[in-house]
């Protein structure tokens, strides 16, 4: 335990230095901008651990004054706009801020470690005759965490990050449409930045789809022209939650495919552990929540958690009556062997046996006979 902790506070160290050493290297650059979203951003990390710190930034922060100030990059051009609405066709964050440290699976987590290590070593490969992987695609289902690695990459390569806004490029002119993504795409060839085509699937459709129009796949053209010539200094990523709407050329342009799966029991628990913060419940609301969240997406889990968390606060509820109410509204379809699993987690959590029959319809007979043979177990074991 002693180890642990040692271990735990030697982290907890090293972030904060991090932290000290990317605001003073924003200060230094002169963007009292990114300045001010760091430190924002400090003071919800803080929030927890060193809430007198947080309070200090946050006080900090009110008495600064808000000014808008042009964005801060390597190109003077403008960032392109559709000549229609006038809106913005990026949408580009210069200091890309995550809230809570993401979760990767293992298998997930070794691409993208790849990426960073080309990235960082990209004169070694150059001496090599060798080019980083400039083009990535990431598929899987909603709310696994592919906007969220492409934010993650840029904020580790320090660089910003450069999102197509989809909604904006789609001219109701579907003849400007081609010329939106082509300017778009010129734009950030000529940034330093990260580059990420959010639900690629929408612009990218299969050319023999039939309900299409021709506008459409002469825009898919465009498309794969742009992304063939894309310069190896830069780094373009493309998510979709519809891989099988793609043409199939596309899926040849781009010379990394990364899968992001559905959370397994493991990270379940990890990102439930990580959304509680510094509001520990006890161990055994881990496990309640991990059997009872299962099939559910990284941002389902936030989504249900966060709000546990908020609604504790306006309550004024102890956090463990909150998520009692989380489990009963989520127990119900589940099978009976896991219901009744889970009901032995609540008595080991110190839930009256009333109360768990209440939350999982567990009769208290079945309840008492399964605490009974845990506890003759463990004495066996013992």
């Amino acid at each position: 335990m002693k180890k642990q902790n040692e271990h735990q506070s030697t982290e907890e160290t090293k972030s904060e230095s991090r932290d000290i050493v990317h605001l003073a290297r924003l200060a230094l650059a002169g963007r009292p901008q990114d300045v001010q979203t760091y430190i924002r951003r400090l003071a919800r990390r803080y929030q927890g651990q060193l809430p007198n710190l947080a309070s200090e930034l946050s006080k900090l922060l009110q008495e600064s004054p808000t000014r808008q100030s042009p964005l801060r990059r390597e190109v003077s051009a403008p960032v392109p706009v559709d000549l229609e609405s006038r809106l913005q066709l990026l949408r580009i964050e210069d200091v890309p801020a995550i809230d809570i440290e993401p979760i990767w699976e293992p298998g997930v987590l070794r691409f993208l470690e790849q990426i960073l290590s080309e990235r960082r070593q990209f004169d070694e490969l150059t001496k090599q005759g060798l080019s980083p992987t400039r083009s990535i695609i990431f598929t899987g289902p909603p709310g696994v965490g592919k906007t969220l690695a492409a934010r993650w990459i840029a904020r580790e390569l320090h660089r910003p990050l450069l999102t197509l806004d989809l909604s904006a490029v789609m001219s109701s002119f579907l003849g400007r449409t081609g010329a939106n993504v082509r300017h778009v795409l010129d734009y950030a060839k000529s940034v330093d930045g990260v580059l990420l085509l959010d639900e690629l699937d929408s612009i990218a459709k299969r050319r023999d789809d039939a309900t299409d129009v021709g506008e459409l796949k002469r825009l898919v053209t465009v498309l794969l022209q742009e992304i063939d010539d894309w310069p190896a200094t830069g780094l373009l990523i493309a998510a979709t939650n519809h891989a099988g709407l793609l043409d199939p050329a596309v899926w040849r342009r781009f010379e990394m495919r990364v899968e992001f799966p559905m959370p397994n029991d493991g990270s379940i628990r990890k990102a439930i552990e990580r959304f509680l913060g510094q509001n520990k419940a006890s161990a055994a609301w881990h496990e309640v929540l991990a059997v009872t969240l299962r099939g559910l997406s990284f941002s389902d889990i936030e989504r249900e958690v966060m709000s546990a968390r908020r609604s504790a606060v306006t309550r004024s509820a102890p956090l463990e009556d909150v998520l009692s109410g989380v489990v009963q509204s989520r127990v119900e379809p589940l099978a009976r062997k896991e219901r009744g699993q889970i009901a032995m987690w609540l008595t080991e959590a110190g839930i009256s046996q009333r109360q768990v029959h209440e939350l999982t319809g567990v009769s208290r007979d079945t309840i008492r006979k399964n605490t009974k043979a845990g506890s003759e177990e463990m004495t066996e074991e013992e």
